[in-house]
């Protein structure tokens, strides 16, 4: 798709391609909660209702997962001719439909490249009433207040954590943890945004260390969490992708 990085590991944008977008849930967003991405309330974690389900040719196994978009309509007499665009955060995947055929109600069926977007953000590009559109498309650099986050969810012998707020391309490849009392703990991906260690780090302060999918760059997020860190805890840092 042309993303590329350049000195600094700076995310730019791709080149806008052609595609197809669909809505799902009502104007509250409420069915967009959760997601398989693992973000949860989407409002509480700062995506609110710019968000979109890729179909599983750009979720790329969960990879994909917060990565922003700009969307525009095409060629629609739905579209709204004073809109530019929307741009919205990979927080869902769009399963196939395969009792349906791919150009008539199976959107997300592979090969296709489809976004189903919020109600909401929908709504800011086109007439919902349409149902679907032509879309025009392109990977931008994803706009955050503040650093990263991390929740935490596990147990004594297992640390799963969801990654949230992620700057620059938004994706993440691989991610590492350290203990104040350990070396550092490579993690493995579990679905979505989250990453794994099987490792006993209760008692220790918890640093991440984490590489950009699209840019390469890895970053230190030092001492994000206390000695007697908990699941179920969200750790905010200063540090981000850009």
């Amino acid at each position: 798709m042309g993303e590329r990085a350049e000195a600094g590991g700076i995310f730019r944008p791709s080149q806008w391609a052609l595609a197809h977008a669909t809505f799902y849930g009502d104007e509250t967003a409420s069915a967009t909660m959760g997601g398989a991405c693992g973000y949860g309330n989407l409002f509480q974690n700062g995506y609110g209702t710019d968000s979109v389900a890729l179909s599983s040719t750009l979720f790329n196994n969960g990879y994909a997962c917060g990565t922003c978009f700009q969307i525009k309509c095409y060629q629609s007499s739905a579209c709204y001719k004073n809109v530019a665009f929307t741009t919205v955060t990979a927080t869902n995947l769009c399963p196939p439909n395969w009792s349906q055929p791919s150009d008539n109600g199976g959107w997300c069926n592979p090969p296709r490249v489809h976004f189903d977007m919020s109600k909401p953000a929908f709504m800011k590009i086109a007439q919902w009433k349409a149902g679907i559109v032509p879309v025009m498309y392109r990977r931008v650099p994803c706009m955050r207040r503040g650093g990263l986050r991390f929740t935490f969810q596990g147990n004594g012998y297992w640390l799963l954590v969801y990654v949230m707020n992620v700057g620059g391309g938004g994706d993440i490849s691989s991610m590492w943890v350290k203990g104040s009392r350990s070396g550092w703990i490579s993690m493995s991906h579990n679905w979505g945004a989250s990453y794994q260690a099987f490792a006993t780090l209760a008692g220790q302060a918890l640093s991440f260390r984490i590489t950009s999918y699209t840019t390469r760059e890895t970053i230190i997020a030092w001492n994000v969490a206390p000695s007697n860190w908990n699941v179920g805890l969200t750790y905010s840092t200063t540090v981000n992708f850009r």
